[in-house]
């Protein structure tokens, strides 16, 4: 294992999760500071999603926090890409026409690196690629940025949560300052949160979805987040959700998604959020931070 590999699992093993520093970049429930603003796979409207430009566009347009999602190739590499499927985000099917129907999951990490994951969004993103989640990280870290993490359709990846996390430990994500205030781990399932939970109890972790108040009890033994669509957010529910302590020993938060105009921002802030998850962060910066 190479030196930063083990200074980093060695540093997140020793740390209780519960002696966490304080995020200094976490809205603090009630203290009236705008909710943070997150690009949505990047900066997604300006750039492919889930690429490195999209990354780098968010940096430029001042967003600190971008978030991605992640699968795995055939032969078990962590790819960054939204969809099961890679028809929709790349030219895997002039690529590849027999590999109908294109799932992430039957591809190498090789064959998927030959793919232009940029052309379908506009021509000057030409070549663009499928990053794998270590290219991912190290542009984050390169632009100084903050990490969302969702774990996307975990249930085709059995144990996709353990190898993600020995890759943010071998890429020096599961250190102190990350754990404490540069990295979350979001997903839809339930299992895949509690699983995080349970096998790096220092990482902060989301659920992603609009479970009903009284269930939420349960969930906060395992995650720190409750992050709706804006559909659902209104200002009981968020209050609701900031009634109960997470496992981290800090009220519960709430990022909202997906929401890409000043309006939608707006209420959105009004309601009570903690983060909003946008592919459109300059407009939301300019709305949040113009109250």
């Amino acid at each position: 294992m190479p030196s930063r590999a083990l200074a980093a699992t060695t540093t997140a093993l020793l740390i209780p999760a519960a002696l966490l520093l304080p995020a200094p970049d976490v809205r603090a429930v009630g203290d009236g500071d705008p909710p943070l603003v997150i690009a949505h796979r990047g900066a997604s409207a300006y750039a492919p999603e889930n690429t490195l430009a999209a990354v780098d566009r968010a940096h430029e347009l001042g967003a600190r926090w971008v978030e991605n999602d992640v699968q795995r190739t055939r032969d078990g590499a962590l790819v960054v890409v939204h969809d099961d499927s890679l028809r929709r985000t790349t030219d895997a099917e002039e690529v590849f026409p027999g590999r109908k129907p294109w799932k992430v999951r039957d591809f190498t990490a090789a064959e998927i690196a030959r793919l232009d994951a940029g052309s379908w969004f506009g021509p000057a993103y030409a070549g663009a690629r499928v990053p794998t989640l270590e290219q991912y990280v190290e542009r984050v870290e390169r632009n100084g940025q903050k990490l969302l993490l969702e774990i996307k359709n975990p249930e085709l990846y059995p144990g996709i949560e353990g190898q993600i996390l020995k890759t943010l430990a071998n890429e020096g994500w599961l250190d102190r300052p990350h754990l404490a205030d540069r990295l979350i781990v979001q997903s839809f399932s339930v299992d895949t949160v509690r699983t995080v939970h349970e096998l790096k109890p220092g990482v902060r972790t989301g659920l992603l979805g609009t479970p009903g108040v009284s269930d939420v009890s349960g969930y906060a033994r395992f995650t720190d987040q409750i992050n709706p669509s804006r559909t659902t957010v209104s200002t009981g529910y968020v209050a609701a959700v900031h009634s109960f302590t997470g496992p981290h020993g800090k009220p519960l938060e709430v990022f909202s998604w997906t929401v890409n105009d000043a309006d939608s921002a707006r209420r959105v802030t009004e309601a009570g959020v903690d983060g909003i998850i946008t592919n459109t962060p300059d407009v939301v910066l300019k709305a949040v931070q113009g109250r």
